[in-house]
């Protein structure tokens, strides 16, 4: 069912778990047909519409369509047949060309059906009139053009094929040569009433004919689907389209565009067969079932081969032919995925199971897939072309769906061969488990008699093995397609249809069989009947010896999950489905989706609720804990995550579901290992855990018959006989070994066979090695001697044999001679298999060949013959129990592990978990419970306290072995040395290259070390290693990153975020951003003030300021070029372009473009630099004023001159040149100062942002431990020393003394300078520092902060009273005029401010200006508190800035404090307070005035210059924040995805969205290129100076462009388990994480993209 967003939203689906999918073929939205959903569930305008008062269209408002549309059909569909040229002969693009020339045509139609119900009733009456189309369709007598055209069209029916019966026959008949048994199935086709169907009796039937003829054109299907609304038409269409179908299929599998025309295909049958009410009408009426199995059979009889399997000549089986184009390109899936679609339908699907002739026809079909790609294996040399059919193969498979079965067929494979295809044998298997488990059927009466049974066990058993041959690379030479094979049988998605039912069946043949038989079939199958001897030495004729270890534990795990899987031998659904989430879970945590995805879809849809079942999400619940997302150090991003409870790991964990279930050997390893750290965690077990052993389900009673393997001889023979082999430490034993043959006992032992076997024991009288099947009586039963095959050279047969004559009794009163004369040849196929020979010698002669019993004498004799065997006879005289305790003993390495009193003092609980000693403890104990005999023997045997004497003491495979152990110690011991040593090296590494203070912060801003300030600062070159100070000839540089960033000049006064606007009565303004507002002003004041003193007023870089940020690294300049050349050469291709000076720092691998050259450490002056001083004020002002005066030297051509020079090139490159030229004449040395000292002035109010906005936190910012400052301002003031600032127009003169004003001419042309009230003053702050003679005294800096602060508190005075209303300016006026001739006036500031008012008023202009804004604002009335917060808040920027620069400068720290005492903080730190004043009495603003002369006389002299206040600006900031975003996507989603694009008006493909001012662009889009450059990288260039943050609207996805690359960044919108929806392929419904938008904003902010994102590629301008 799917639904268009407008009834989506309008309806109502709380609670509804659904998918949001963009249709790209349109469709018909089933919101309203009452067949395919409940009333309840329709929008509310349909359900209105339901209602019996629907207002009728006037008749006669339809005429003239109804009218003109049939010749507008008819002149579209004559076009059709006009421009129709058939294939062979046309080529792709003539069809094109005359589908493009009919475009306005459809789109008309198309438009119409958009124009709503009314109008689509008058479409489908003329599409579906017969009358009108046989009047219009042939043409009139007279008109020769029509009846041309209906020729045409008539020939093109012929064509297709599908009419003349004849000839069809005939290429039937030549088709299938080889048919299925009689070619069944093979003439079906011809049945005429298909062919019939074709001829066409409206114009509805002929528009589809030639949609497909045209290979489903995109605008036809939209328009035909958009009419499905229509119920009439629904019905209609349907049935032409059912009529149509072979005609489609046949077109399908000639077209060269089959895979776009599938998917048109599917687009539309989807929408019709989904309906079940319609479904069954053409099921019955049109016999839809009939048509689709002949046409499937019909496509797969082209591409038939003869089978291989077994080589036979005779053969008759014929299968698919993998590499056909048909099965390759999956060419049959629409017609399969139609035929799903139809048969999930009950009605319909009970109709195909009791037609008798239509299921013979479906089983003819699936016989074609079995034993369908053939894979054998290559013993000599390695395949040289790895053929890919494998994947047609399995997906042919799994597409044939699965439905009962009647037939079998059956054949035995030759050794050697292996196909995974065994599709009739997987029916038979679901059909048996259906029919126990759902109808209650008795299996017996299914199964065929025990020699078919044999045959039908065969091939399953033959891919069991071969899975375990190919993990041990048997099969390595077919190249990597048979593991890929391997791979996809086992997996989730596959795993219902096919490895899950071939164990089933072979579950049902060993229930069924003689286990005897079964068991010693799987041994000869794996190949692994020759290891399982009692002598230390054998030689197996198949396997080499590294591949018998793999193979048996191969063959025992397969035993293991035989017996003790139960998902079709009677667990429920609910047990099912929470097994399967359960073994997923444990390989590793799993996202909700991907976890919904390896589960198999059987028996648990995941779509719907069975009822009475549990659901998914209930499941999920009761066995996993939900991880929230979380972020990484690395600034990797987690999603959630769903990992198991700990009662899980403690109870229900199963390794060998999770070995059945896993695809990747190392899954199973990763479970393992998450086992033992929760094991390890919670205490229980600290070692190394083996696999739990898990209690299973009880068996359904029909398969009973599976316990008699666990007790049959034998299976105890293999598993005494492995005993023996582990204890006595033969090759090819592993722990795994031993961990399943120990799984094998407890089981045997939780699953006791209840009959009576008082019967049996005769029939096996010819066995001596166990009396009789039970597993609790054959564990204590002593073997004493056993006659083995042996080569010569073996150790045993040097020894003598015992002395016969000896009558010691055994245990159990069995004298030794009769042991001796019994004792068996352990050859375990020709004993087991004796008894099958009379059913087999009744069977035809080559199945006797298969099973004949293999005997010594016809053993393969390799070249270079062995040595030949003999037969010896073995003593062992022991038990199953008694090699369990002494392989407890050999675990534990103590003697007597086991004392005789040990079950008494047993607890059962922790014995679930441990390793192999745990488990062996396990099964004494369950043992002893269940017999008292055993319990009796174990106590015997371990009260024998003698210490086991293993046989062969002085053998030399055991000096072997013992060698081996002290090796492998001695090894691990040197691994620990090595480990150790590694570790103290990395600890000391991580120590020097986390130390981020980069070095020569400590040494030159330590204000106490002034005797470390005598020596040079030394820095270490991450390079060469050495150490040594900068010097002019070899200078040292750290390593930075130059960046221009617009970050500072997106910021707004307000802190709230703006919002993203989500309609279009919302709107983002630029109009207040910080970039904006600086712009502004400068214009502002060149069109009244002179230029180059405009440029000396105001800091630019609030748009494309240049950042420098370093990783704290330094190395010699010289070593970097070197580093740099080997970049170059380097071919390897790198995220970055070294060609633009990019690289990684060599250490840390931070992703740098520059190196800023370390000022030479010049330790003689730095004593006196720091010295507090006592100076006058006015002396201060003097020697500033002379500094001034000191013309810059011009530096010394050198190295390090050089390189201050390339550095400056490269932060002039880093930004572009708009954001450069601000001047009237670009290019002047105006232009060049400005933009140096802005680029300092970027650089400090950055760090104050990432500071928080403030200095209340002090010294401790990340920030400002890799800060490159210092260095950044002696490059810029080396640069700026070239400029000198012209003395007449030193704005120091202004700043502190009384100047008589100039004459000025009245001729004068220039304009007048910037008056000092409208200059920014942290920039005079910044212009002074840097254009004075380096290093700069303090006394000398703090001076000309004292003098630059009374200018930004009369300014502060002057923006404030600009905000008075004129009474408020007059009152305050008046107050302060009072108070003026007190001590001290002139740090008052009610003083102070009555003077600006008095001194401004002078000249009428000035307040007039802003009168009206002022009487808008005022509603609240000034006190002295609220005048003094709003002057220290004017003033904060200022100081922060001075005192962030004073920290650099001379390492001074700053102090943290609370936010409200801030202000006090930085004036004291700043030395314009004297002292830390007492929290009682609050700092005033005015206290920190010092003024070098009258206070009033310069401000009437800087009064005097303004004309209006219009350029004051408030100097705060709020910080820089990303759009607020909606919580929901689906907002953003509906909004955006239909919005035109505002450059070129069309709906873009691929739209995208700025998160830093809004706008919205095309990605990719070629409509909006400039100059070759698409628009989001032009936006990033505008909006972000190269840095663009966007959202890509179609894929949820965030992009981020910095310069010349790209990354993805990742989403900040997940679903509600915590998941992505990149690309929204999921369609679930999505919501803001706001720690990720978080993380977002902190990294854009931090200018930290390139160091956190991993993934860069170059967009060559093309996003």
């Amino acid at each position: 069912m799917s639904l268009c967003a407008e009834c989506f939203n309008n309806g109502d689906h709380t609670g509804h778990d659904f998918n949001m999918f963009r249709s790209q073929a349109g469709g018909a939205c089933d919101c309203g047909d009452g067949n395919v959903m409940r009333e309840s569930g329709f929008c509310r305008p349909h359900r209105l519409r339901t209602g019996e008062n629907v207002p009728s269209i006037p008749r006669d408002l339809l005429l003239m369509s109804e009218m003109v549309l049939p010749r507008f059909i008819l002149c579209i569909i004559q076009y059709l047949r006009d421009g129709y040229i058939e294939p062979d002969t046309s080529t792709e693009r003539d069809l094109q060309k005359v589908l493009q020339q009919l475009e306005p045509q459809i789109s008309f139609l198309e438009e119409l059906t958009k124009m709503g119900g009314a109008m689509r009733t008058v479409l489908t009456k003329i599409l579906t009139n017969q009358q009108t189309f046989k009047e219009l369709s042939m043409g009139q007598e007279e008109n020769l053009y029509a009846k041309k055209n209906y020729d045409k069209y008539l020939s093109a029916l012929k064509n297709s094929g599908l009419v003349s019966v004849e000839e069809k026959g005939q290429g039937a008949t030549a088709d299938v040569t080889v048919g299925a048994e009689g070619g069944a199935g093979a003439m079906v086709l011809l049945d005429p009433c298909i062919i019939e169907s074709l001829k066409h009796k409206c114009f509805l039937e002929e528009l589809l004919f030639w949609t497909i003829k045209y290979e489903f054109p995109q605008k036809m299907v939209t328009f035909l689907l958009n009419m499905l609304p229509d119920q009439d038409y629904k019905i209609t269409f349907t049935k032409t389209f059912v009529q149509h179908y072979a005609f489609i299929m046949k077109t399908l599998m000639k077209s060269h565009e089959s895979d776009t025309m599938s998917n048109r295909i599917v687009h539309i049958s989807v929408q019709l067969f989904s309906n079940e009410e319609l479904a069954r009408h053409v099921t019955e009426e049109c016999q839809l079932l009939d048509i689709m199995v002949t046409v499937l059979l019909y496509m797969m009889e082209s591409c038939l081969i003869k089978s291989e399997l077994q080589d036979e000549e005779n053969s008759r089986h014929v299968v698919v032919n993998c590499s056909e184009a048909l099965l390759k390109n999956n060419t049959y899936w629409p017609l399969v995925s139609d035929f799903i679609n139809i048969l999930s339908h009950q009605s319909v699907a009970k109709k195909f199971l009791e037609d008798h002739s239509l299921l013979m026809l479906w089983m003819s079909f699936v016989s074609f897939f079995q034993g369908m790609n053939l894979n054998k294996r290559e013993l000599n040399e390695h395949v040289e072309f790895e053929s890919q059919t494998y994947y047609a193969a399995f997906a042919a498979e799994l597409e044939a769906c699965a439905q009962p079965m009647s037939t079998l067929k059956l054949w035995c494979p030759a050794p050697n061969q292996v196909t995974f295809h065994l599709p009739l044998h997987r029916y038979y298997a679901m059909f048996l488990s259906k029919a126990v488990k759902c109808q209650g059927l008795d299996l017996d009466s299914l199964l065929p008699d025990q020699e078919m049974l044999m045959k039908i066990m065969v091939h399953p058993l033959q891919i069991q093995a071969c899975l375990s041959e190919i993990h041990s690379n048997m099969w390595v030479r077919n190249g990597l397609q048979i593991k890929g094979q391997a791979m996809t049988y086992v997996q989730s998605h596959f795993c219902n249809s096919m490895i899950d039912p071939d164990i089933y069946l072979l579950q049902v043949c060993a229930s069924r069989l003689d286990p005897d038989y079964f068991i010693s079939s799987v041994f000869e199958r794996f190949k692994v009947v020759d290891l399982l001897t009692m002598a230390s030495q054998h030689q197996n004729a198949v396997l080499d010896s590294e591949q018998e270890r793999p193979m048996l534990e191969g063959a025992l795990t397969f035993l293991v999950i035989l017996t003790s899987l139960r998902i079709h031998l009677g667990m429920t659904d609910d047990e099912i489905l929470r097994a399967e989430m359960v073994s997923q879970l444990c390989m590793n945590d799993r996202t909700h989706s991907a976890l919904l995805d390896l589960i198999p879809e059987n028996p648990n849809p995941k779509s719907g609720i069975v009822p009475g079942s549990c659901s998914f999400e209930e499941m999920l619940s009761a066995v996993a804990d939900f991880k929230a997302p979380v972020f990484e150090p690395g600034g990797s991003m987690q999603q959630g995550m769903y990992t198991p409870k700990a009662e899980v790991w403690e109870k229900e964990f199963d390794p060998i579901m999770v070995v059945l279930r896993t695809v990747y050997r190392r899954d199973v390893q990763s479970a393992m290992d998450r086992y033992s750290a929760f094991l390890k965690q919670s205490g229980i077990h600290t070692g190394n855990p083996w696999p739990p052993y898990k209690e299973r389900t009880p068996l359904h009673p029909c398969y009973k018959g599976l316990i008699k393997l666990l007790h049959c001889k034998t299976l105890h023979i293999v598993i005494f006989t492995l005993l023996y082999k582990i204890w006595m430490d033969h090759q090819n034993m592993s722990e795994h070994v031993l961990c399943m043959v120990l799984y094998l006992i407890e089981l045997g032992l939780d699953n006791q066979v209840q009959d009576n076997k008082e019967d049996e024991v005769g029939s096996h009288c010819h066995d001596s090695w166990f009396p009789g099947t039970n597993l609790l009586s054959n564990l204590h039963h002593v073997i004493n001697f056993v006659r083995v095959r042996v080569p010569e050279t073996a150790p045993e047969v040097k020894r003598e044999a015992p002395p016969s004559t000896s009558t010691e009794a055994s245990s159990y009163g069995q004298a030794t001679s009769e042991n001796y004369t019994t004792s068996q040849v352990f050859s375990l196929v020709a004993e087991r298999r004796r008894k099958f020979q009379e059913i087999i010698n009744r069977s035809n002669t080559e199945a006797t060949q298969v099973v004949r019993p293999k005997s010594s004498s016809t053993r393969w004799v390799p070249p270079g013959t062995p040595p030949q065997l003999v037969t010896e006879i073995l003593e062992i005289r022991e038990s199953m129990l008694s090699l369990l305790i002494k392989l407890h003993q050999k675990l534990s390495s103590k003697q007597n592990s086991l004392s005789a009193s040990w079950l008494e003092d047993m607890d059962m609980n922790r014995h679930a978990h441990g390793d192999g000693i745990t488990a062996i403890e396990r099964i004494l104990t369950k043992a002893a419970t269940r017999s008292c005999q055993i319990k009796r023997s174990i106590q015997d045997i371990c009260g024998k306290v003698c210490p086991p004497v293993p046989p062969k003491k002085n053998s030399p495979t055991d000096k072997k072995t013992m060698d081996k152990e002290e090796r492998r110690q001695r090894a691990r011991e040197r691994q620990q040395k090595l480990l150790a040593e590694f570790a103290s090296r990395q600890k000391s590494f991580m120590e020097t290259a986390m130390d981020v203070e980069s070095p020569e912060t400590e040494a030159a801003m330590d204000l106490g070390a002034s005797e470390v300030m005598e020596s040079e600062v030394l820095y270490d070159c991450v390079i060469c290693g050495q150490s040594g100070p900068s010097t002019e000839d070899r200078p040292t540089g750290l390593v930075v990153l130059l960046q221009a960033s617009s970050v500072l000049g997106h910021r707004c006064k307000s802190k709230e975020a703006k919002k993203l606007p989500t309609s279009d009565e919302e709107h983002i303004y630029a109009a207040d951003t910080c970039g904006v507002a600086h712009d502004v002003r400068l214009t502002l004041m060149q069109r009244f003030f002179k230029d180059s003193s405009c440029l000396q007023s105001v800091s630019i870089g609030w748009d494309g300021g240049v950042y420098v940020q370093t990783c704290g690294h330094t190395l010699h300049i010289d070593c970097h070029k070197s580093y740099m050349e080997s970049l170059r050469n380097d071919q390897v291709l790198q995220g970055f372009s070294v060609d633009k000076g990019e690289f990684t720092c060599p250490l840390c691998r931070q992703f740098a473009n520059s190196v800023l050259p370390c000022r030479p450490g010049r330790g003689t002056e730095a004593g006196a630099w720091h010295t507090p001083t006592n100076k006058k004020t006015c002396v201060l002002v003097k020697e500033v004023e002379d500094l001034q005066e000191k013309l810059g030297l011009f530096p010394t051509e050198s190295n390090l001159s050089k390189e201050m020079e390339l550095v400056i090139k490269d932060i002039k490159n880093t930004t572009q040149k708009k954001y450069m030229d601000y001047g009237k004449n670009p290019g002047s040395p105006d232009n060049d100062f400005l933009f140096m000292y802005s680029v300092a002035r970027t650089n400090l109010e950055l760090e104050l942002v990432h500071r928080g906005g403030n200095l209340c936190s002090g010294g401790a910012s990340a920030a400002a431990k890799r800060s490159c400052l210092n260095q950044l301002f002696h490059v810029l003031a080396m640069h700026m020393r070239l400029y000198s600032i012209d003395s007449a127009y030193n704005p120091w003169t202004k700043l502190t003394q009384v100047t008589q004003s100039r004459e000025t001419d009245g001729f004068d042309e220039e304009r007048p300078e910037v008056p000092m009230l409208f200059r920014d003053v942290p920039s005079l702050l910044i212009i002074f520092v840097l254009t004075m003679p380096q290093p700069l005294r303090k006394e000398h800096f703090t001076c000309v902060v004292k003098m630059l602060y009374n200018l930004q508190f009369t300014q502060a005075l002057a923006a404030l009273s600009s905000k008075f209303s004129p009474e408020e300016r007059q009152a305050w006026s008046t107050a302060g005029a009072l108070k003026k001739s007190a001590a001290n006036a002139d740090k008052s500031f009610e003083v102070l401010l009555s003077h600006v008012i008095s001194e401004l008023s002078k000249d009428k202009s000035v307040y007039k200006v802003n009168a009206e804004e002022t009487s808008m604002l005022i509603s609240s009335v000034w006190s002295p508190q609220s005048i003094e917060f709003s002057l220290q808040q004017f003033c904060l920027p200022f100081l922060r800035l001075s005192c962030l620069l004073q920290h650099h400068l001379y390492g001074d720290n700053l102090t943290g404090c609370q936010e409200e005492e801030e202000f006090a903080s930085l004036a004291v730190c700043l030395g314009l307070l004297p002292s830390a004043p007492q929290p009682s009495n609050t700092v005033h603003s005015a206290s920190c005035l010092q003024w070098a002369v009258s206070a009033f006389d310069l401000v009437i002299q800087w009064c005097a210059e303004v004309t209006g206040l219009s350029q004051m600006q408030d100097p705060q900031w709020a910080a820089p924040r990303l759009l607020q975003l909606p919580d929901n996507y689906n907002i953003i989603f509906q909004y955006y995805h239909r919005k035109a694009c505002t450059a070129c008006k069309k709906v873009p493909k691929d739209p995208a969205l700025c998160l830093v001012c809004g706008a919205f662009v095309c990605l990719k889009g070629v409509c909006c290129k400039q100059q070759g450059t698409c628009e989001c990288v032009l936006h990033s260039q505008h909006c972000g100076a190269a840095t663009g943050i966007f959202l890509l609207i179609n894929a949820s996805v965030i992009i981020i462009i910095r310069g010349h690359r790209f990354c993805l960044w990742g989403s900040v919108y997940l679903d509600a388990h915590g998941e992505e929806d990149r690309d929204l392929r999921r369609g679930k419904p999505l919501f803001l994480c706001e720690e990720r938008y978080r993380v977002l904003e902190q990294q854009w902010v931090s200018h930290t993209f390139d160091h956190i994102n991993k993934r860069w590629g170059p967009h060559y301008n093309g996003l």
